[in-house]
């Protein structure tokens, strides 16, 4: 049987004029669709002297108002539903750690809708009907996890739901099902390497490995794919736009993420102002979904940070918009000593020193209205705090505090990795050993072992001498008796 290069030619190769045609029908069908159907959709347009008559061509969908994560928080559970609750088949939604949840609700058709654009992404990255695919994210109320098995159903995929954590089920798995293809975070296919160098495994039968949910830099995809012998392929999508892979996926010609065009309209403006901003230019993406009916987004306003690379037809085939890996999100960029930064600068320059693992964390600490990093990194033996702090001034511009970690120390998830962590400063001047609140690193509090054994409070609570011990790692780091926080290797302060 002859291998499929898309899951559906005649969508993903639409010609510029076909797509437009497409976009603007489907345009004017959600606006009425979402003014007819949701108090607070006409609102908003009723506000700015919108009408869905209005919208004649797409220049006009700058007219509409924009859509942003806290209108759904404001709206939580339902108040932007745009059908009656009976025809919802299933939700997902966010964990809400920052406010209210983020809710998606589906009908049938939405389902449809996600498992088209999922069943594209997989082609895209190369898996074939009946190939097995193993679903690592969470199967619950985040989307990630039903995304790929929606998907993996509708191309007719060999569906291995293993869920998410086990790291060692999930090698046996993998093995035994000769699975070519996986669903997961990038930071989980950096634990499953460690677990594989440390048992001395391979996985012949491993080809693909499709990544979401949180950005990585092209040198963790290096090293990714030289370990586990696969492509790895970013995926896209959010809670708001419907899911994983709802908003695309790049291919195996790596020049940019492939959004399905005719299933979103994708615009990039100035965070700041709102404002369009030509292609190639680096903003804000905005999505406005075509098809989608229980929750329709117009002008959704993503916080991430991209750009426009193409409008012409990629060397895979492909037709329809094409944006850049995402580089960042508006509210992530950090501002150390006037140097202005994302996490993923931080990983692109980590990564690029022999011998720094792929687990780090950017501990951001404010102490009397300045703000300051430490970064903690893994590294294999050899590798000194003052390499890492010279490669780091060399890209970054400033030199940041940080420890040098042994290997498998630093905390892991089941889900996406936490690589930037705010912490106020702790008792005596100095931050609280992992950081916050105890265990908000994933770490337990310094000295406490199995529920406080050691007959020790945390590190740094409370009144520093409250124990007649100094802070963790001050003085001799022998003077309780006990060893340095987290088995630090090399300390630079």
């Amino acid at each position: 049987m002859k291998a499929l290069r898309f899951w559906n030619e005649r969508a993903e190769t639409m010609s510029a004029d076909e797509l437009a045609a497409v976009q603007l029908e489907g345009l004017k069908r959600t606006v009425r669709h979402a003014y007819a159907n949701n108090a607070f959709y006409r609102g908003r347009m009723d506000a700015l002297g919108a009408a869905p008559q209005d919208v004649k061509t797409l220049g006009d969908l700058p007219r509409l108002p924009f859509l942003t994560k806290g209108d759904f928080r404001d709206t939580y559970p339902l108040g932007l539903l745009c059908v009656p609750q009976a025809d919802i088949r299933e939700m997902h939604m966010s964990s809400g750690s920052t406010g209210a949840p983020i809710v998606m609700a589906y009908t049938e058709a939405d389902l449809a809708q996600w498992a088209e654009c999922m069943a594209r992404c997989q082609v895209m990255a190369g898996m074939q009907p009946g190939e097995a695919f193993q679903i690592m994210p969470t199967f619950g109320l985040f989307n990630g996890g039903f995304g790929f098995y929606h998907g993996a159903r509708r191309l007719g995929l060999f569906a291995v739901p293993a869920s998410s954590g086990n790291t060692a089920r999930q090698i046996a798995l993998m093995r035994d099902f000769k699975v070519k293809g996986i669903g997961s975070v990038v930071s989980y296919a950096a634990r499953i390497i460690e677990m594989m160098d440390e048992r001395n495994i391979e996985l012949p039968d491993l080809k693909v490995g499709i990544f979401g949910a949180e950005t990585f830099s092209d040198e963790i995809r290096t090293r990714v794919e030289a370990r586990l012998g696969i492509t790895a392929f970013d995926i896209y999508g959010m809670t708001e736009t419907g899911g994983v892979g709802t908003t695309g996926a790049d291919c195996a010609a790596r020049c940019g993420i492939h959004v399905w065009s005719d299933q979103y309209i994708t615009e990039v403006v100035d965070p700041a102002t709102g404002a369009s901003l030509p292609d190639g230019e680096v903003g804000e993406i905005v999505f406005t979904s075509l098809t989608r009916q229980a929750i329709p987004v117009i002008r959704y306003r993503t916080s991430d940070l991209s750009r426009i690379v193409s409008r012409q037809t990629c060397a895979c085939g492909r037709t329809g918009v094409r944006i850049e890996r995402i580089t960042g999100r508006c509210d992530d960029m950090l501002i150390v000593k006037g140097v202005n930064f994302f996490p993923k600068q931080v990983e692109q320059a980590l990564m690029e020193i022999p011998g720094v693992l792929p687990e780090y964390q950017i501990i951001v600490e404010e102490r009397e209205g300045v703000t300051d990093i430490r970064i903690h990194v893994e590294a294999q033996e050899g590798v000194t705090g003052y390499m890492v702090e010279k490669h780091l001034k060399e890209k970054l511009g400033f030199s940041p505090k940080g420890d040098i970690f042994k290997p498998g120390t630093l905390p892991r998830g089941e889900g996406k990795a936490k690589r930037v962590v705010r912490a106020n400063a702790g008792s005596a001047g100095l931050p609280p050993c992992n950081v916050g609140d105890a265990g908000s690193a994933g770490l337990p509090p310094c000295n406490v072992g199995d529920a406080g054994s050691a007959g020790l409070p945390p590190c740094n609570v409370g009144d520093a001498g409250s124990a007649g011990l100094p802070p963790c790692n001050v003085g001799d780091a022998g003077s309780a008796g006990l060893p340095p926080c987290n088995e630090r290797l090399g300390i630079r302060s």
